[in-house]
């Protein structure tokens, strides 16, 4: 007898997109190869991240979050808005709470559909981001693309909202290969766990604008995590105030870094569809 069909759901926040499966009720076995199989764009069904929730004890759920190379991350700002408003509209409840690897993650889900998460406190220890080496600041770290002489991009801010984030400052984030060096600096020795690579330029105290390229993921259209950690690195270096407008590929981001345990993201998100997969060709067995 074939397995029964195993129904997802697609959503994005911003662009960066996700293929949601619900494991509440049917535990599934899904590991790097499948969540790289379900994400691949030409032979899957095609996504940034991979996200399974599951039943939570203390949370409304709780999800894992695979990225498109398969590898598990434990925060994912953006998947934790879609899911916050899925859970909303299924509950009616308008603050759903979302357990992720990264702690419990409060929500508050608008009339409008715009959706505010709090993502938790910013980490900027050397040995919680972490880094391979001691920094005392990791307001800007030794580390450089070019020339030592004569660097195109050179001493970026460092952070951990969840993920590894490094952040370079520019005065264009247009005008430099992010696609080229991100997945060199991504795998550099000096990032563990390997990191989420940025450009951003501040463009008042209020705005800024964010390119990523997301470890795992690749370019991205939009990364929240990336946004709460430029936020947070810039307010440290008194480039920006605390709230501050993300303008990202895909659109715009608020973060608010309300006290120092709290870094709030609101933005919009989109329902794509909805669809039915054969769990066997894809290798999720039940778990």
């Amino acid at each position: 007898m074939s397995a029964p069909m195993l129904q997802f759901i697609k959503m994005n926040g911003l662009g960066n997109d996700f293929v949601i499966l619900d494991a509440r009720q049917r535990p599934l076995r899904i590991g790097s190869d499948e969540a790289a199989r379900l994400a691949d764009r030409q032979r899957g069904i095609g996504c940034d991240q991979v996200i399974v929730m599951e039943p939570s004890a203390e949370a409304d759920v709780a999800i894992r979050i695979r990225n498109h190379d398969g590898m598990e991350v434990d925060a994912c700002g953006n998947a934790t808005r879609c899911v916050a408003w899925l859970m909303a509209k299924e509950s009616g409840k308008q603050n759903p709470v979302v357990e992720t690897n990264a702690g419990m993650l409060g929500a508050l889900v608008r009339p409008d559909d715009l959706v505010t998460v709090d993502m938790g406190p910013p980490r900027f220890e050397w040995d919680k981001i972490p880094l391979s080496e001691p920094f005392q600041d990791t307001r800007y770290i030794e580390l450089q693309i070019g020339p030592i002489d004569n660097p195109v991009l050179h001493s970026p801010s460092v952070a951990n909202i969840g993920n590894p984030h490094c952040i370079f400052w520019v005065p264009d984030v247009n005008a430099h290969d992010l696609g080229a060096f991100g997945p060199i600096l991504e795998n550099h020795p000096l990032f563990p766990e390997r990191a989420n690579i940025s450009i951003a330029h501040v463009t008042s105290r209020e705005t800024l604008s964010l390119r990523t390229w997301e470890r795992g993921a690749g370019l991205t259209k939009a990364c929240a995590t990336a946004a709460c950690a430029a936020v947070a690195c810039a307010a440290r270096k008194e480039l920006t105030d605390r709230r501050v407008t993300v303008t990202l590929p895909g659109g715009q981001l608020l973060v608010e870094w309300a006290d120092y345990d709290h870094l709030l993201i609101t933005g919009p998100i989109e329902l794509e569809n909805t669809g039915a997969l054969d769990p066997v060709s894809f290798g999720l067995v039940a778990a």
